[in-house]
């Protein structure tokens, strides 16, 4: 049920020049569906990672903290990232960590390389032993069918209960040159990150230098993913990588490079409607909501208020039910933690309505305006507090019985 969400175009995902991904049916959770997924570097390549904080981190991604900082130490290339879908090899102890180096080891042995040089990533359930053996048996199918344009079979080969294979492209022209950025992200539930979001991949065929692809990667996820939320929960999972395969020599050095602005820009976009994407396929959503804190004193304190409407299961279920009962919306901004804001400066407005001003209802406001906007599939809301100049904007939506159902069922 995903909101104004469409399936991408395989003719419009972009190959970026020396990634090649490919995919496999290795029965790992169900029979004849797209659940691994191989995607190689050139070793010439650089590449940043940002991974979920949730203390419970599945095995997986402790092994890729852990492989990009050895390999970085060593002055080694990442070959290729292995990802599956159907089993997140989280909460499953030393033995799903042996069991993911043990994927590491084989991949490697089929490239050529060292079990540091693979980087490992799992979604689907938790507390579930990872069925290793077809995870073997399916590497040699993904590398058989390794391309460069083979990103939409990538995006559905990371879904879960998504709907929607989630993919995008972006081609920019940088000091005379035409650079491609091409994504594909996942998720559907369990998402309010702190740094990303389930799963999501991007790559550009820029050179990049590591330092700088740090900088630009943070820079994007804190402009996207980390502004985003279904359920409020944040996985055990959460990973996002930023691949720069090297085959196009812009001249970047470092943050003051004449075309660095650009690539920032666009691999910010990029994130940003992967992101989005997301959340307009959250589990059971009806609606897509913008929620944007204005006029705060700080950037985090404008998120906070964001997030505490954002999370609210009575501001929610209040917009798949079409129920102009905004009050709750007040509410959800009184509780968020921020001790001395003045509720009495306080203005919401629900796209063009005036719903409240100065902390109380607007005279004119009438709730059929209201119910108006709430009928709509994209909604704004707009806080206003009027104490500074800084903002923030999430996006979220509404909680509907589909949610629980889908998450009731999830492991049947």
């Amino acid at each position: 049920m995903a909101v104004n969400l469409f399936p991408p175009v395989a003719a419009d995902l972009k190959p970026v020049s020396g990634v090649r991904l490919g995919i496999a049916k290795a029965q790992i959770k169900k029979p004849d569906r797209k659940d691994l997924l191989v995607i190689t570097l050139p070793h010439d390549a650089t590449l940043s990672g940002v991974f979920t904080k949730n203390r419970f981190c599945a095995a997986p991604v402790q092994i890729c903290r852990t492989h990009l900082e050895q390999t970085r130490s060593e002055h080694q290339p990442i070959l290729a990232l292995l990802v599956n879908t159907g089993n997140a090899n989280a909460g499953t102890g030393e033995h799903g960590y042996n069991d993911a180096m043990s994927t590491c080891t084989m991949l490697a042995a089929l490239l050529g390389g060292k079990a540091e040089q693979i980087l490992p990533f799992s979604t689907g359930v938790i507390l579930e032993p990872l069925p290793v053996d077809r995870i073997i048996a399916g590497m040699p199918l993904a590398i058989n069918n390794l391309a460069e344009d083979n990103w939409f079979d990538a995006a559905e080969a990371i879904m879960t209960t998504d709907t929607v294979p989630k993919a995008a492209s972006r081609v920019v022209q940088i000091n005379g040159k035409a650079v491609t950025i091409t994504g594909i992200s996942k998720g559907a539930g369990m998402i309010k990150p702190n740094m990303a979001t389930m799963l999501g991949f991007m790559a550009t065929d820029a050179q990049v230098p590591t330092e700088l692809l740090d900088k630009m990667l943070k820079q994007a996820a804190d402009a996207s993913f980390n502004c985003i939320t279904v359920d409020g929960d944040t996985s055990t999972n959460d990973s996002l990588i930023l691949i720069a395969s090297g085959a196009m020599d812009i001249g970047l050095v470092d943050e003051c490079s004449p075309g660095c602005a650009a690539l920032q820009e666009a691999i910010t976009s990029l994130a940003r409607e992967l992101a989005q994407k997301i959340v307009r396929d959250g589990e059971g959503a009806t609606k897509f909501m913008t929620i944007i804190v204005e006029n705060g004193t700080t950037v985090d304190e404008c998120r906070t208020i964001a997030y505490s409407v954002a999370h609210s299961p009575l501001v929610k279920t209040a917009f798949f039910a079409s129920d102009p009962n905004l009050g709750r919306i007040l509410a959800a901004i009184g509780y968020a933690d921020v001790e001395d804001l003045d509720v009495s400066q306080v203005d919401l407005y629900l796209d063009d309505v005036l719903v409240a001003k100065n902390g109380g209802r607007h005279p004119d406001y009438r709730e059929e305006d209201g119910q108006r906007v709430m009928r709509q599939s994209n909604i704004t809301i707009r806080i206003r507090l009027a104490r500074g100049e800084a903002s923030a904007t999430v996006w979220t939506c509404d909680l509907s019985h589909d949610y629980v159902s889908i998450n009731a069922d999830y492991r049947s």
